[in-house]
């Protein structure tokens, strides 16, 4: 299902590890002929580490992310006429959100000073769609896709990073959101709800909204 899209020029999908966020930028990329912005999370190498022992490799995993997304979006700041869309899994502000909930109290403060100095004023998306699911489901998918090092990963810890997301994006007004129950949607194999997320992602132009399809 390859169609265009014209009022829209740069659109992020975000959401808690393990929603399903890097598979739906790809496909929704092929699918507008998009170019396509990923967050390279296996390049990190303190992530694995971290994700073993929290405490010791909170602040260097944060700013290998932190320095890693400002050099991916430092190329929206060039405004390239000839890329007509892009599709990110990331923006920059889900960085504190992390932060704040794996760093100390010394350590916040010393990242926040790195983060102020570098946090670029790159554009704000057209359209955030914020996928959505219990944290159940996220440690089921987590499972499900076999990353060694995930499965060190505390259910706390994800229902710590869910509940960051709800608050931030509850506040959100920088651009258009679409809210998405990710829950039991899979826009990977069902057509029929991708289908219909299209036809939201095409119609959106300002304001908050909910998908939530009974099919």
């Amino acid at each position: 299902m390859r169609c265009k899209i014209t009022n829209k020029k740069y659109i992020v999908v975000e959401g808690p590890i393990g929603v399903g966020k890097t598979t739906l930028a790809k496909k929704i990329a092929w699918s507008l002929g998009a170019a396509l912005m990923l967050e390279q999370s296996a390049d990190n190498p303190f992530l694995e580490r971290f994700y073993k022992s929290p405490e010791q490799y909170a602040l260097q995993t944060q700013l290998y992310f932190l320095f890693q997304r400002v050099r991916q979006l430092s190329e929206l700041r060039q405004g390239d006429l000839f890329t007509p869309l892009r599709i990110a899994d990331f923006m920059l502000d889900k960085d504190p959100l992390f932060a704040r909930i794996t760093l100390d109290d010394d350590e916040l403060v010393l990242y926040e000073q790195v983060y102020q100095r570098l946090a670029l004023e790159v554009p704000a998306p057209d359209l955030v769609i914020y996928l959505q699911a219990p944290s159940e489901v996220l440690v089921s998918r987590i499972r499900k896709r076999g990353v060694l090092f995930e499965r060190n990963m505390e259910r706390d810890y994800l229902e710590q990073i869910t509940a960051s997301y709800t608050r931030y994006f509850l506040s959100y007004h920088q651009s258009a959101l679409l809210m998405v129950n990710a829950e039991n949607l899979d826009f990977l194999n069902d057509d029929e709800h991708y289908k219909l997320l299209l036809q939201e992602i095409h119609a959106i132009s300002s304001g908050r909204h909910y998908f939530n399809p009974v099919i």
